[in-house]
């Protein structure tokens, strides 16, 4: 799974994001905003586009990692206990279970885009959501999205998904599909 640190890696969801800016001309400054505010909430990046301290041109991108439910907590106690080490009792037998909190990742972004969304339509310009492309996958399975298509330079709305592949120096991240 990827975290939310790793999505940044490289920078890369922004250098997928370039072809959006058509404002942008070689000599403007390419500039990256965390959590501005805009009607209905804040959006998690700007990536701007600036010329002598105007802004000629911007996205904002949301990015969604997976959440959890549960604790592993025992379990790892559990093992740990398993391998010999003096581990305290404080909750060890319990039997709750953990794992990715799929549904709760979809529902959390997909009512944030849908209140943030109107806001970039007015002001014609696009909004990214970039996820991990095992979450994109279950958003796909799990919810309507047969109106869904290749994502087009003129459309506000545009899902980045990035899968995680181990490579020789460590994992990596990039895009998968749009």
């Amino acid at each position: 799974m990827i975290c939310p640190n790793r999505l940044l890696e490289r920078q890369q969801i922004f250098v997928d994001c370039l072809h959006l800016l058509k404002g942008h001309l070689p000599g403007n400054e390419l500039q990256i905003v965390s959590e501005a505010g805009v009607p209905d909430g804040s959006v998690d990046y700007f990536l701007m586009s600036a010329l002598e301290g105007r802004v000629r041109d911007f996205v904002g991108i949301e990015h969604q990692a997976l959440d959890t439910t549960g604790t592993i907590w025992p379990h790892c106690q559990r093992l740990l206990r398993e391998w010999g080490f003096d581990v305290e009792d404080f909750d060890i037998s319990s039997g709750k279970p953990y794992g990715m909190n799929w549904k709760m990742a979809a529902k959390t972004i997909l009512v944030q885009l849908h209140h943030k969304l109107p806001t970039f339509e007015d002001l014609k310009k696009h909004l990214i959501l970039v996820v991990q492309d095992r979450l994109l996958d279950y958003m796909g399975r799990e919810l309507r999205f047969g109106h869904l298509s290749t994502a087009q330079n003129a459309d506000p709305m545009h899902f980045h998904s990035f899968s995680l592949s181990k490579k020789a120096r460590g994992h990596r991240i990039s895009l998968s599909d749009r």
